[in-house]
């Protein structure tokens, strides 16, 4: 019974730890994908989908495009290359290539071609074909189009920090380069600013 005096106290003590834990559960619920979320001012999702959609449309837009079809007579074939992070933050640069080429395809005014990595994938598969496919299946060699122009950019980022509050622009350069003659025929450019702060931000 002593024993159990001295130690209901401390018994006590961690039932009322516990049942903050036990109460705290998280709450998870589902959103709209499309709607604008900005929790630490970092880049997202948003900022990924906007850039590309507005920085594509830029893009086809430009004199090259018409140029192009009038002197070839056809929409022309782009491939996207590496888009450089020289940010300050990890993003996740294949969301954004993605984003760029669904804006790209989704226009209907030029083709995109796979990318390097993708058509080494493509290419083991054609092979594979020759030793296994039906001749009426097989997918024949040599017959991949090839890319006029080619997609290229960076993304740089400067922060400005000050008692708890923060400013952070991001600068994003995109570049299409003709393939045959290095010719770069569109330079695009977007600039994002966020202010981030416990209060508001008054000029």
């Amino acid at each position: 019974m002593t024993m159990l005096r001295h130690a209901l106290p401390g018994l006590l003590l961690g039932l009322v730890l516990l049942l903050p834990a036990c109460g705290g559960s998280k709450v998870v619920s589902r959103i709209d994908p499309n709607e604008q979320v900005d929790l630490s001012g970092n880049w997202n999702d948003t900022d990924s989908r906007l850039v590309a959609e507005e920085m594509i449309a830029d893009c086809l837009g430009s004199p090259w495009l018409l140029r192009f079809h009038q002197n070839e007579g056809k929409s022309p074939t782009v491939i996207t290359g590496s888009i450089r992070n020289k940010s300050m933050e990890h993003i996740a640069v294949g969301t954004f290539l993605r984003d760029i080429e669904r804006a790209m395809v989704n226009s209907g005014d030029v083709q995109v071609v796979a990318s390097a990595e993708e058509r080494g994938e493509i290419r083991a598969e054609r092979e594979d074909q020759r030793l296994n496919a039906t001749p009426e299946t097989l997918k024949q060699m040599g017959r991949e189009v090839g890319a006029d122009f080619m997609l290229l950019g960076e993304i740089n980022q400067i922060n400005d920090r000050e008692d708890g509050k923060e400013v952070r622009y991001y600068q994003i350069d995109l570049e299409l380069v003709d393939i045959e003659t290095n010719v770069k025929t569109w330079l695009g450019q977007k600039k994002i600013k966020k202010f981030v702060g416990r209060d508001k931000y008054k000029p």
